[in-house]
């Protein structure tokens, strides 16, 4: 088995590339979703950032508000520390879970980890490859804004509450230019997928 991270800032393409590394045959395993898994309804987790946060971050139906938390944590380096140290040893628990399950279903099986926070959680896991989606800050900006509808403001302080793109460079394997056409992207993702199933 393989086991390979994919990261990125926010709006630098990661997702497309784990959909073509999906559609291609890896096993990609989603950090957003299971992050959204550990903290619903009921679970330690979400307990835990009410307690710390407020009931104010709780929906009328008892589910994560994301936007009166989001709101409460970025742009606040203290609270986005608290909000890591309840949520990421319950990601890498989960994430590990996942992994083992991929691999007792198939021993030559390509896993894909897709977590944003690579650099901040788990740099020194032991992944075969890292692998970074990269695009200029301007453009992910541009792309938070445009296509995503956030103000100008709220995209700068999700980007900046995120590591600079030197550190995540500083990581890398293998680099995707995501800041081309569409096409370009997956031609790399492409070129990274024969790299991997053919080694």
């Amino acid at each position: 088995m393989a086991l390979i991270a994919l990261t990125g800032g926010i709006a630098s393409g990661k997702s497309t590339i784990a959909r073509r590394l999906a559609e291609s045959g890896a096993v990609v395993v989603d950090a957003d979703r299971i992050v959204r898994d550990v903290q619903a309804p009921g679970t330690p987790v979400l307990a835990a950032i009410a307690e710390t946060f407020g009931a104010e971050v709780i929906a009328a139906d008892g589910s994560l508000d994301r936007a009166a938390l989001g709101a409460k944590v970025f742009g606040d380096a203290d609270h986005l520390a608290q909000l890591n140290a309840i949520v990421h040893p319950a990601v890498r628990a989960e994430s590990q879970r996942r992994f083992d399950e991929a691999m007792s279903a198939d021993p030559e099986a390509v896993v894909v980890y897709d977590v944003p926070l690579l650099v901040e959680a788990r740099v020194d896991d032991p992944w075969d490859l890292i692998v970074v989606a990269h695009a200029p800050v301007e453009e992910r900006r541009r792309r938070l804004v445009e296509i995503r509808g956030m103000a100008e403001r709220a995209a700068q302080e999700r980007i900046d509450a995120q590591v600079s793109d030197g550190r995540r460079l500083a990581i890398a394997d293998v680099v995707i230019d995501t800041s081309g056409s569409l096409e370009q992207t997956l031609a790399q993702t492409d070129d990274l997928w024969e790299r991997i199933s053919t080694s």
